[in-house]
């Protein structure tokens, strides 16, 4: 428990400092987002945190309006670099992360952490084998061994 507190602590502290930041990006941002196809700025994907829990993960929107979901052999959500379903302002947020800012949000929140396994979508959970399961039992991060480590070229599992 007292790990858990001073994690959280962190947490709300980098958030705090990260948020004057992510504020002035989404202030920058969003214009360029709304004019070029006119949707909505915000992609609040539903995900699985800790516990099974889902929350609605913030995120900047980086695909065209009404984008069909193209699902991979194994389960996962198609992200590639020359994923078509991209806005012009999408595929820059997306190689820099800058579309992930607002995850800061869910930091603040609580529903996730700075540090963590990335959070997945229900559908993804359903597909769990063996320990996987285990990843439920901390809280999902911005961050972490995927992001550092391969980031899209990694298998979903």
């Amino acid at each position: 428990m007292y790990r858990h507190g001073i994690k959280r602590i962190l947490d709300i502290l980098l958030g705090l400092i990260a948020l004057p930041f992510v504020l002035l990006a989404i202030l920058i941002l969003a214009p360029c987002i709304y004019f070029e196809d006119k949707g909505p700025v915000f992609y609040n994907a539903p995900r699985v945190g800790l516990n099974g829990r889902e929350f609605k993960m913030y995120k900047l929107r980086s695909m065209k309006v009404n984008a069909p979901d193209l699902v991979m052999a194994d389960g996962s959500t198609y992200n590639g670099a020359d994923d078509p379903r991209m806005t012009k302002i999408g595929a820059f947020m997306r190689k820099t992360s800058l579309d992930e800012l607002p995850q800061f949000f869910n930091v603040l929140l609580g529903d996730m952490s700075v540090v963590g396994p990335r959070p997945d979508l229900k559908r993804e959970t359903e597909l769990y084998e063996g320990n996987e399961g285990l990843k439920l039992t901390v809280k999902p991060g911005i961050t972490g061994y995927a992001a550092v480590y391969g980031r899209n070229s990694l298998p979903w599992k």
